[in-house]
């Protein structure tokens, strides 16, 4: 989206930043991607003293139409608001994680098929009770996707005013998985087959029926490689938010990071309406997700960690933190040779 006005990266210090990398008390590239992480931060801040302030962790929460066929899924839709009021009420894995990291979680309903009664904590920016099943039609109209990436943005920017520089892009939304692998296929042009995984659950011949299932479909459409008409043709309300909070977090100048399959289908879609959002961008884990790992390859990213995980939710972004508040803690704290006498080699 061209009105997202992403500043590319200002380079001109990365010597001098990547040399005080190197003469830290440790051999060249001893920290591994701990010094990557470092010096990608100094550069987003433009900084040889970066830092991870009020971080905030968003889960967007909204519902597909193709869950009511059910056979793409185990779980029925109605799991997307349960899961919502578990959120809530600080019983899912994201609330644990947040809580031991000290992370701010944030709740927004993006489009759930449920009427939220008023005064939860959450954002209410429902576009619709959940998109039209896309076996039929598009998912969305093209008014509905901006508005669903016009509300994500409002949601960063509101974060942003309140002192986060730092945000992570979690979600739930029961058959979002099957989005995500029609929005990869579309826009990468990799095989369906490998786009596509168990999702929540699914057994061998499920995959098998998903797999065919989602060829038929994208055989309905002709949309090219045009990242818009992809999203809104095969995405969600809260896939659409994730695109406009990523692209607005970096036009705002905020640390990006990605979660799982979901948030790198949304990162895939926005890098794709600008490329600079990626340098911005911190992938924090690969997913289990069949697709993922070839998705991270198309990204040209270097996930931090891999612990074989595949809830979304934010829950990657969240216990990836600690790697990031210790990259940027060595860069602030670590001595040099020189300050600490130490002869180096």
């Amino acid at each position: 989206m061209s009105k997202f006005r992403i500043k590319p990266l200002d380079h001109s210090f990365e010597v001098d930043l990547q040399s005080i990398i190197d003469t830290k008390t440790k051999p060249l590239g001893a920290l591994g991607q701990l010094e990557e992480l470092a010096l990608q931060i100094g550069l987003i801040q433009n900084t040889e003293e970066p830092h991870i302030d009020s971080p905030s962790i968003v889960v967007f929460a909204g519902d597909h139409g193709i869950a009511k066929e059910q056979i793409l899924n185990p779980y029925p839709q109605e799991v997307t608001a349960q899961m919502v009021y578990n959120f809530l009420n600080g019983g899912a894995a994201i609330n644990v994680f947040c809580k031991q990291q000290n992370i701010d979680l944030k709740i927004v309903d993006c489009g759930v098929n449920h009427d939220f009664e008023p005064g939860l904590e959450m954002s209410y920016l429902k576009v619709a009770k959940g998109t039209n099943n896309y076996k039929h039609g598009p998912a969305m109209t093209p008014d509905q996707c901006e508005q669903a990436i016009e509300n994500g943005a409002s949601v960063i920017e509101d974060l942003y005013n309140k002192g986060c520089n730092t945000v992570g892009f979690g979600e739930m939304g029961i058959s979002n998985t099957s989005s995500a692998a029609l929005i990869m296929r579309q826009l990468t042009r990799i095989r369906m087959q490998n786009c596509v995984g168990a999702g929540t659950g699914l057994t061998p011949d499920g995959v098998e029926n998903k797999i065919k299932t989602l060829k038929e479909i994208r055989s309905f459409y002709n949309v090219g490689r045009d990242p818009f008409k992809t999203l809104y043709t095969f995405g969600g309300f809260e896939i659409a938010s994730m695109v406009g909070g990523m692209l607005k977090a970096a036009e705002l100048g905020m640390i990006v990071l990605v979660d799982g399959f979901i948030s790198s289908a949304a990162l895939l879609v926005a890098s794709k309406m600008n490329a600079l959002v990626r340098e911005y961008s911190i992938f924090t884990h690969e997913s289990d997700e069949h697709g993922h790992q070839l998705l991270l390859k198309h990204l040209d990213a270097f996930p931090i960690l891999n612990l074989g995980m595949r809830l979304g939710e934010g829950t990657g972004c969240a216990m990836a933190m600690s790697v990031i508040h210790n990259a940027v803690a060595f860069l602030n704290n670590m001595a040099s040779f020189e300050e600490a006498s130490v002869s180096q080699a």
